[in-house]
């Protein structure tokens, strides 16, 4: 009996330090918690909150403080459609996203029991409003306004559970088969309209240009006739004026041998047979010739009569040569 009471007593401490070893270990583990950079820690103690943990190793006490874990990441909430009345009792199925994010852990752990479903089904409820006072047009094409309404709702009502809406998305907005076939054939005339227009604005400025430019054409014309008949009249005139000048001179020159008593009767002469083709012209069979004229012929014969005779004398002159 003695050495088996021996064994006993040696062997109990070794026993009791591994137990210690044991407890500590586990007390250790209880008393460490690890929290993720996207996570906060609510620290229970008996019941009641006691604060908050940041992420990375936190030191707790065992078996009196718990903790829970909330994820502060945004998270992605798809709203499920649901049948709206518009303004004009027109059917449309409507459904959206909603993009939130804890902002107060404690106010979203305590103050509401699941913010996620209260968060989808307030966007129900305010979606069916937004889409209930517009009418089927203006809702098709005003997604942008309900977005940022629906937004503005829900950020204000779950502000009060540390929640905050980042972003609404209208996903679709679909109105009956019948409606939908309805606005196609409406967009088709539409459309249809448009181009009728559109190519008759085209006739009509095609035709405006080809006026334009025949006008331009004729207008450009009637310039180059005008310079034509502008500058031939121009010529005429310097022709005129020439001759004009010309027989200006010569009358002044018979004037002034006139009146200077020796008249150059090699001019008159000239003059008178000038005007001879003027007083044969016409139809008439008799011809007035003045007074003064047969002095004229005879000083013409007397001149060709001096211009023989010069010649007869040459030709007698050049014979004794011969």
């Amino acid at each position: 009996m003695e050495p088996n009471f021996f064994m006993a007593v040696v062997i109990e401490p070794y026993v009791f330090v591994t137990v210690v070893i044991i407890l500590a270990f586990i007390l250790g583990g209880m008393s460490v918690r690890i929290i993720r950079p996207y996570e906060k820690g609510l620290v229970e103690r008996l019941g009641k909150y006691q604060r908050t943990l940041d992420s990375g190793l936190n030191l707790i006490m065992p078996f009196f403080d718990m903790v829970l874990k909330v994820d502060m990441r945004e998270v992605v909430l798809d709203v499920p459609s649901q049948m709206v009345i518009t303004k004009d009792n027109v059917n449309v199925e409507v459904d959206c996203i909603l993009y939130c994010q804890v902002t107060d852990p404690v106010r979203a752990r305590y103050e509401i029991s699941n913010y996620i479903m209260a968060s989808t089904k307030l966007a129900q409820t305010n979606l069916r409003n937004i889409v209930g006072e517009m009418e089927l047009d203006q809702s098709l094409t005003s997604r942008d306004r309900i977005n940022g309404q629906l937004r503005d709702v829900l950020d204000s009502a779950t502000d009060k559970w540390g929640v905050k809406v980042n972003r609404v998305e209208i996903q679709r907005i679909d109105p009956p088969v019948d409606i939908t076939e309805a606005m196609s054939r409406q967009m088709k005339a539409e459309r249809t309209k448009r181009a009728a227009i559109l190519e008759a604005e085209g006739l009509k400025q095609a035709a405006i240009n080809k006026a334009e430019g025949s006008k331009q054409a004729a207008i450009l014309e009637a310039e180059g006739y005008s310079e034509a008949v502008r500058k031939k009249a121009d010529a005429e005139k310097y022709r005129q004026v020439a001759v004009a000048e010309g027989e200006a001179q010569a009358i002044n020159n018979v004037f002034t041998a006139i009146h200077a008593g020796k008249p150059d009767k090699e001019l008159i002469t000239l003059k008178y047979l000038e005007m001879l083709p003027k007083f044969a012209d016409g139809t008439a069979n008799k011809i007035f010739i003045p007074y003064e004229a047969s002095g004229i012929i005879s000083a013409l014969s007397m001149m060709m009569e001096g211009i023989s005779g010069e010649k007869t004398v040459e030709k007698q002159i050049e014979k004794p040569k011969a």
